[in-house]
């Protein structure tokens, strides 16, 4: 299930968010248009994007908070926003940052929202409040004012308060946001932890390098539309298989390449220590192309730069990172915030 359609979407009794054809207009502008997500029960799943995509809009009317124009949602087998009242108190969120009163502590905002929450039984709040900051590693600053919290304890309070009563589905938006590294790994550590317990996390981020530590599966999104999804590997695969040779004679090895139909490309010094230069080159599907000399298996690559003088230091065959699918389904690098 590597893109809108693929007639690879796990059963929909496995789904715990499904959307439809889901689209938001503002004015003339589509901030979401026709989006199909599909996310797998008990996974960890990163929904990915650049600036202005649509994510946090389609985390919006995931949750009822906006209404769409178009398409439907099912959250945890439910409609949406028709099964609301029934739906969220099985779902925690957060979404474009924690809001609280800066002049309480964060245990008295703890205790604020769950007296606010009917279903909460007020016998057992303290357990419930002192779990969730312990379970996020704020009890030292359970008393301090939300005022004199970094933006980093803020985002963990945030958690905190989505973590008062059990829930099956966890929606956080930027989770890692404003956190030291010490914050960000306790966060991941949170997040494993929680889909261990059987819990889906669905998480927005821009950063790459969390996605692909805690995340199962992904999706991303470009100018409101769902333009990949699936399970990381999945995603990584449907890009294409390259080489990579080590080389001190880039030049010549460039023309080798040339004449098997591979167009090459030189990152530039492998090191200081002399080893050369590492080119690239993108593996074709099918057949040589036509006029290339021979074909384009890697054993037969090697042969002909070995064949041609060329010392090769180094040689792999690899498939483009998740980073480079990205830019490549984008247009746009990672590294940006929604």
């Amino acid at each position: 299930m590597t893109a809108a359609g693929a007639a690879t979407e796990p059963h929909v009794a496995d789904l715990c968010i499904e959307t439809t054809g889901l689209s938001k207009r503002f004015g003339q502008q589509l901030a979401v248009d026709g989006v199909d997500l599909a996310v797998p029960r008990g996974s960890v799943f990163g929904f990915l994007g650049p600036n202005g995509s649509g994510k946090t809009t389609t985390i919006r009317l995931m949750l009822g908070l906006a209404a769409a124009s178009s398409g439907s949602v099912r959250l945890l087998g439910q409609e949406m926003p028709g099964q609301l009242r029934e739906v969220l108190p099985r779902v925690g969120a957060l979404v474009e940052g924690p809001a609280f009163y800066p002049f309480l502590s964060g245990a008295a905002n703890l205790y604020r929202f769950d007296a606010a929450d009917p279903r909460a039984p007020a016998a057992t709040r303290k357990s419930r409040v002192h779990s969730a900051l312990e379970r996020v590693g704020l009890t030292h600053a359970a008393d301090k004012k939300v005022r004199a919290y970094s933006l980093g304890m803020k985002q963990r309070l945030g958690i905190a308060n989505a973590l008062l009563a059990p829930r099956e589905l966890l929606v956080l938006d930027e989770p890692t946001n404003g956190l030291d590294p010490q914050g960000t790994r306790e966060v991941r550590s949170l997040v494993r932890s929680l889909a261990a317990d059987g819990a889906t996390v669905f998480v927005s981020s821009h950063l790459l390098a969390e996605v692909e530590q805690i995340c199962t599966h992904a999706a991303i999104m470009s100018a409101g539309r769902l333009v990949a999804q699936g399970t990381l590997a999945q995603l990584r695969q449907d890009g294409q298989a390259r080489i990579r040779v080590l080389t001190p004679d880039a030049g010549a090895a460039a023309k080798v390449l040339a004449r098997l139909g591979l167009s090459a490309a030189v990152s530039g010094p492998a090191g200081s220590n002399g080893a050369g230069d590492v080119l690239y080159a993108p593996l074709p599907a099918g057949p040589p192309p036509a006029g290339a000399d021979g074909a384009v298996a890697p054993e037969a690559v090697v042969a002909a730069l070995v064949a041609a003088g060329v010392r090769v230091r180094g040689f792999a065959t690899e498939q483009v990172s998740l980073e480079e699918r990205f830019v490549a389904l984008t247009g746009e690098g990672f590294d940006v915030v929604q």
